[in-house]
């Protein structure tokens, strides 16, 4: 079977669905199950295509860097062309007028669910385009239960056309001296990694790490995430404003290799979010033994289970107490990390990917019959 992948998320600096469709792609390398198929990856400009042989790439350039109208009229050509028998959309919006059968993941419906944290035509494209996606869609494929419930309240889709297939959580194994050697080198670094939305409330995580760090002389805070506040905040000037900020360092973006070195130095991280579809940032800073402080939210509950030190709201004190116990209660650390052996085996990689090709196989089969 050919499989068409809107890849655009591949192209530049990959973040949320672009690192999701990645780690889809590695399994599907090494998957038996995906031996007798060819995965067809379409963009409007070039990408990495460093990959095995079962993946060809189509590269169609259309007005403006891969946009809405990229994806409506250059897309489906490329389907077309291409002699797909299904068109994986992983980034919640496809061509309505595909020419084949459609599979598309919507991760979360925060723009329908709060669409006060977009701007006003922003969030009516992902409102319209997302819903209409969705109906015209043979399979709609999320990563929660929690985002299922969201996609059948909000958007208005049957949940048994939904398939929730967890993502895999990447592994970045630390060191097995790590907390030794960092102890004595003196560093007890806090992470933050995702794009800095509104809802994922960083001031008051600057707030809150002030705090400690005003007591703590070694203590440091790295975010790394592109600034995507609506309004947008001026984060720079709020960790200037901290009082502490030479202990604040804030990246927009880091290549993998730098990034995975982060989680392997963290001694705790942080993520403050309202409104997630899964989180997965999170689960990576587990899976490199890095005990988590999340705000306690159904999808966390999820997700995590026991393996959290759980803030009921981003009040900058409880932030800070919650930092503070996460770093030095040696107790409350061992207890995070234990539950993180129980709740890690439930998200793989390799599982994710046979389950989504298991959707695209299924549909373009329908479709052939």
């Amino acid at each position: 079977m050919r499989v068409a992948i809107d890849a655009r998320e591949l192209q530049g600096q990959p973040t949320g669905v672009g690192r999701y469709l990645a780690g889809l792609l590695a399994a599907w390398d090494v998957a038996p199950a995906a031996a007798p198929h060819e995965f067809i990856l379409c963009a409007p400009g070039p990408i990495d295509a460093r990959r095995g042989g079962r993946v060809s790439t189509r590269v169609g350039a259309g007005r403006g860097p891969g946009g809405t109208r990229w994806e409506q009229f250059t897309l489906p050509r490329l389907v077309r062309e291409a002699r797909a028998d299904v068109l994986f959309a992983p980034g919640y919006t496809g061509p309505l007028l595909c020419p084949t059968p459609m599979v598309v993941a919507v991760h979360d419906v925060s723009f329908a669910a709060h669409p006060e944290w977009f701007g006003w035509r922003e969030g009516m494209r992902r409102r319209i385009l997302t819903r209409l996606t969705a109906k015209r869609a043979s399979r709609v494929v999320t990563i929660s239960e929690f985002s299922r419930g969201e996609i059948t309240r909000r958007l208005g889709i049957a949940g048994s056309k939904v398939d929730v297939i967890y993502p895999g959580a990447t592994s970045w194994a630390p060191p097995a001296d790590r907390d030794a050697r960092l102890s004595r080198e003196g560093e007890r670094l806090v992470l933050c990694v995702g794009s800095l939305f509104s809802r994922r409330h960083i001031p008051e995580l600057i707030a809150g790490f002030a705090r400690v760090a005003r007591e703590r002389r070694d203590v440091r805070l790295e975010i790394v995430g592109d600034n995507r506040t609506t309004p947008r905040v001026d984060l720079d000037r709020l960790a200037a404003a901290s009082g502490v900020d030479e202990r604040i360092a804030l990246r927009s973006y880091l290549p993998e290799a730098a990034l995975a070195a982060l989680y392997r130095r963290a001694r705790a991280f942080v993520f403050l979010s309202d409104y997630e579809g899964f989180g997965l940032t999170p689960l990576e800073a587990l899976a490199a033994g890095v005990p988590i402080v999340v705000l306690d939210t159904p999808v966390a509950r999820e997700v995590y289970g026991d393996a959290a030190h759980y803030v009921p709201r981003p009040d900058p004190a409880l932030v800070a107490g919650a930092i503070e116990r996460v770093l030095f209660d040696e107790a409350e650390r061992a207890r995070i990390l234990d539950a993180a052996q129980r709740t890690l085996p439930r998200y793989s990689w390799q599982a994710c990917a046979d389950r989504v090709l298991d959707v695209l196989v299924a549909c373009g089969r329908q479709a052939g019959a």
